[in-house]
């Protein structure tokens, strides 16, 4: 069993929660994931590790209460016990080598971007971040970025809070004002990392996107990751999540995580009448 250390939420619908598992803690690094069972009849949901503590041998997990699975796990107070927390799994982020880097992330994917963009500041790396939300309401993370960054902005859809606009227009500004960049790396909605691997393609600027598709047992045997890279088959349980942003069929992966919407707004509504019959 592993206990809930601390739990905090960040927004309405994202929480932070501090775990206790320190044989994940011991080996984890920046990029790779967890998954987890909130109880012993759950489903198995990969989580990306947004930070973790060797010493204390805790693992750090950010989400966002959007199916059954995570109104479960929001519902854990600090002191339960979650009944699986397997990890790490997927290769970590290839930072090697790395000085001038731009790492862009949109909504609950700066949980993910946030420890690669640390571990690329204690590298001594130059780090740009570009964080991008819907609105000032959803905003995440803006200290911690601000922290490990040499420059940090913030773009908010409706300009409610830093800059109006997506994550590529001032992307898109730096490249044509001549910036460079040893490598972008893009970790949120497929479509935001679409457009930010369209935005880079012209100026031939190495781009990495880390995936997130379906995934049930982080070991390649269910095939329900699977992602086409350069035309070829990958899984990004074990061959990512982290790809060439430029070579993803982004289309398909869409196409492909649409599969279950359905059945996860039955699973979200069951696990809502079953509150609402234990209320009453």
């Amino acid at each position: 069993m592993y206990r809930i250390l601390k739990k905090e939420s960040l927004n309405s619908t994202v929480t932070r929660m501090e775990i206790e598992a320190p044989f994940v803690a011991k080996k984890a690094l920046a990029g790779q994931f967890v998954i987890l069972r909130v109880d012993e009849r759950g489903e198995r949901i990969p989580l990306t590790i947004a930070g973790y503590d060797r010493k204390a041998g805790s693992v750090t997990i950010i989400f966002q209460v959007v199916g059954g699975t995570t109104m479960a796990l929001n519902e854990k107070s600090e002191g339960e016990f979650l009944c699986d927390f397997v990890g790490p799994l997927g290769n970590p982020t290839d930072l090697a080598g790395l000085r001038r880097v731009a790492v862009v992330g949109g909504g609950v994917g700066c949980a993910i971007a946030l420890p690669v963009a640390k571990s690329l500041h204690e590298r001594g790396a130059q780090v740009t971040s570009i964080i991008g939300f819907r609105s000032a309401d959803l905003v995440i993370l803006e200290r911690e970025f601000g922290e490990i960054s040499d420059r940090s902005i913030l773009m908010t859809d409706d300009g409610s809070r830093g800059e109006k606009g997506n994550v590529c227009l001032p992307l898109g500004r730096m490249l044509e004002a001549g910036e460079r960049f040893d490598e972008v790396i893009a970790i949120g909605p497929l479509v935001m990392m679409k457009y930010v691997a369209a935005a880079t393609a012209p100026y031939r600027i190495k781009t990495i996107a880390s995936m997130n598709p379906i995934m049930i047992d982080g070991t390649g045997m269910c095939g329900c990751c699977r992602v086409t890279v350069g035309g070829e088959r990958k899984f990004a349980c074990v061959d990512g999540p982290d790809f060439d942003a430029h070579l993803i069929d982004f289309d398909e992966a869409m196409m492909r995580l649409k599969t279950y919407s359905a059945w996860e707004s039955r699973a979200r509504e069951a696990h809502c009448n079953l509150m609402k019959a234990k209320v009453k």
